[in-house]
């Protein structure tokens, strides 16, 4: 039976804590509010439950959500490959609008999607949500609206798309809080040796260059790509013939870049 829980009363959020947690370990759905928008949560190690998460919003595996997690610490235990550098970011925006697109631990037992081998994580800063994955640990989680309509900035407003297909509703009122604009968060793929943002969002290029400056923006190559670029169309305008290949590889292989959010279907 789907029930919606005012969680700004410490009672009811108390209940609709533990209500959430026996729904996600029975592989349920979840409406929780996060930092940016609300999301839809479910078990992100049950296969059963992303797929039920992925059918309430009419989406398919090729999109595959991010997952949330309780700690920065939980970091490791779920991804691989982790550089100096997608450590920085993580310890300056987390809890925050980050999230960091790694190498996912092979040896876990999930199902999220066609990831190719990648996962999405973020720590939200909010509450409600921190609470909910200190009993739940890690969950897949996805914008709370069914995909080409709007996110829900309230759990009632996500009950108007999701209805029964979510067993807990948190209600923790507006998301973001009022005054605070509806902004989702930016995506960073951490899996190459250059950091590249990938999802324009809450955390801005500016901000992350504060911290690694070399982390390049939406659409931007590395330098030496550009200029081997250059040095190829130099090639066919002086010679004739053909341009020798660009010596410059891209930090983002292709699976990284087909699991990353387009910007058309906000995430939390």
């Amino acid at each position: 039976m789907t029930t919606t829980y005012d969680c700004t009363i410490d009672d009811e959020r108390a209940r609709g804590l533990e209500h959430a947690q026996r729904a996600i370990s029975e592989k349920k759905c979840v409406v929780l509010p996060t930092d940016t928008v609300y999301g839809i949560g479910a078990d992100a190690f049950s296969p059963h439950a992303v797929t039920m998460l992925l059918v309430s919003k009419g989406r398919s595996r090729t999109m595959p959500p991010p997952v949330l997690i309780p700690r920065i610490n939980a970091l490791d235990g779920l991804a691989t490959e982790v550089s100096a550098d997608a450590r920085k970011l993580a310890e300056a925006f987390w809890p925050g609008g980050l999230t960091l697109i790694l190498h996912a631990q092979p040896s876990l037992d999930w199902d999220l999607g066609e990831t190719k081998g990648t996962v999405a994580l973020r720590m939200p800063a909010d509450e409600v949500a921190l609470e909910l994955l200190t009993l739940t640990g890690p969950l897949a989680v996805s914008s709370a609206n069914r995909t080409g309509h709007a996110p829900a900035q309230t759990a009632a407003a996500a009950r108007e798309q999701l209805a029964d297909s979510v067993e807990v509703y948190l209600e923790g009122g507006q998301r973001p809080v009022e005054g605070e604009a509806g902004v989702p968060s930016t995506i960073v793929d951490a899996t190459g040796p250059i950091l590249r943002v990938v999802r324009n969002g809450a955390v801005s290029l500016d901000q992350l260059r504060g911290h690694v400056p070399g982390v390049l923006g939406l659409g931007e190559i590395p330098m030496a790509e550009e200029e081997a670029g250059q040095s190829s169309a130099a090639g066919v305008q002086d010679d004739g013939g053909a341009a020798p290949e660009a010596s410059g590889s891209s930090a983002v292989t292709g699976p990284a870049t087909e699991s990353a959010t387009p910007a058309g279907n906000q995430q939390p």
